[in-house]
């Protein structure tokens, strides 16, 4: 079981001392893109990464489509993952998706995290009301319709404009490229799933501390959901960075490692 999952998702394992940091990836991503942070983390933590199924080096072979039709696929998956390596009591740094399901886990088993990073995060994207997500299901529809027309056509353009980096045009490319390794129907499928999901219910039952981590122009994730969330979650800090993009922790990771490594130290409880 323990060879299995870790083969699964390609967990490695860096670094020795506690508290271990997960750093879990978002969607159309991979595990590379935490390089900047293993490197600074594993000096003083324990660090662990890992590649959900159907993205980097993950055995796709085991993804089926019913069973990763929602977030208790990946959730599940997680949490074996905290299984086989024995692990509690974490630091669980979520990019995108994947600080809602660091918020799933922890309602189900709080003593797996500690305290939750959350970069770029959003609990519902389609706009209700006067809540302001970013998107009309029109938008949602269109991305839809082209990614089904030419995947990797639509790789290309879309990567670019997440990250917002214009002046280091290689980051773009990067994420493009991890974007085109996943297999066009999972990346569909997964899609549909995050972007028309609705956690904004749950906000209320994170016990744990939660740093939020947004980008002053995100075009993926408008300033409004990052307000949403601070006053919805009930123990958090909201730091907003000076730049832009969505992917903060490769177009500037010298920022994100330290606002990390401060709320690991407990800077901003004292």
């Amino acid at each position: 079981m323990v060879a299995t999952i870790l083969r699964k998702l390609n967990v490695q394992v860096y670094g020795e001392s506690e508290p271990t940091v997960v750093l879990a990836h978002g969607f159309g991503s991979d595990q590379t893109a935490w390089r900047h942070q293993v490197d600074a983390l594993s000096q003083q933590h324990r660090v662990i990464i890992f590649d959900y199924l159907g993205c980097g080096k993950s055995d796709v072979s085991a993804y089926n489509p019913l069973q990763y039709s929602s977030f208790d696929g990946y959730c599940n998956d997680v949490l074996a993952l905290y299984e086989a390596l024995d692990l509690n009591q974490t630091i669980f740094v979520g990019h995108s998706v994947s600080a809602m399901i660091g918020i799933l886990i922890s309602r189900q088993q709080p003593a797996l995290i500690s305290k939750l990073v959350f970069i770029g995060a959003s609990p519902r994207y389609l706009n209700d009301g006067a809540y302001h997500g970013g998107f009309e299901q029109a938008n949602l529809n269109a991305v839809y319709e082209a990614m089904a027309a030419n995947y990797f056509d639509w790789a290309n353009g879309f990567a670019p404009m997440v990250v917002g980096a214009p002046d280091r045009p290689e980051l773009g490319q990067e994420f493009a490229n991890s974007l085109a390794a996943m297999r066009p129907d999972i990346a569909q499928s997964t899609a549909r799933w995050i972007f028309e999901a609705d956690l904004r219910h749950e906000l209320l039952f994170v016990q744990q501390p939660v740093l939020l981590l947004q980008t002053a122009n995100d075009i993926f994730v408008p300033m409004e959901v990052g307000i949403y969330l601070s006053l919805h979650i009930p123990h958090n800090r909201l730091v907003v960075l000076e730049g832009q993009g969505h992917l903060p922790h490769l177009s500037m990771p010298n920022a994100i490692t330290q606002e990390i490594q401060g709320f690991i130290a407990g800077v901003w409880e004292k």
